[in-house]
């Protein structure tokens, strides 16, 4: 008895699951201070039900009223380990570094993020992303916390 359950409990941990990757081109609205177009990418890598992720996303300045925002942001994040009804929900959290420009000031620092959104299936490996995320930038940031919200097309392989 004591060999079947080391047999099996070798055979679950020798068992790799294999990685899964997506790729996400998206736009969207940044809302702080004023409403802007945000447009980016993203790639993804993950096992099961964790992953990691890096995007970049840039949002235009608009003259005198908001600063242009970039982002390049590394992510972890949680999601479902398959789709629910062609939904799969996820939450995702990180760090990375920003670079805000109005006019001729401009601050480069380090920002973090929180945020959630779905991968919706559409057909084969295509999916539709909507995505919400806040980032907390440093304390010389104009605005902080900024939001966005984006919509993408998803690629899984």
């Amino acid at each position: 008895m004591r060999i079947a359950l080391v047999v099996a409990v070798l055979a679950i941990i020798g068992h790799a699951q294999p990685a899964f990757a997506d790729l996400t081109g998206f736009l969207g609205v940044a809302t702080t201070p004023e409403s802007r177009m945000v447009k980016g990418g993203s790639f993804g890598v993950g096992l099961l039900v964790a992953g990691l992720e890096f995007e970049y996303a840039d949002t235009p300045e608009e003259a005198g009223k908001a600063p242009s925002l970039k982002t390049g942001m590394g992510n972890g994040y949680l999601q479902t380990p398959f789709p629910i009804f062609g939904i799969q929900p996820y939450f995702t959290l990180g760090g990375g570094i920003y670079r805000e420009r109005l006019g001729t000031r401009s601050h480069t620092g380090f920002g973090v993020n929180t945020g959630g959104g779905a991968k919706i299936s559409l057909a084969g490996p295509l999916r539709l992303r909507l995505d919400y995320r806040v980032f907390r930038l440093g304390d010389e940031a104009l605005y902080s916390p900024s939001h966005r919200f984006y919509a993408g097309l998803n690629l899984a392989f």
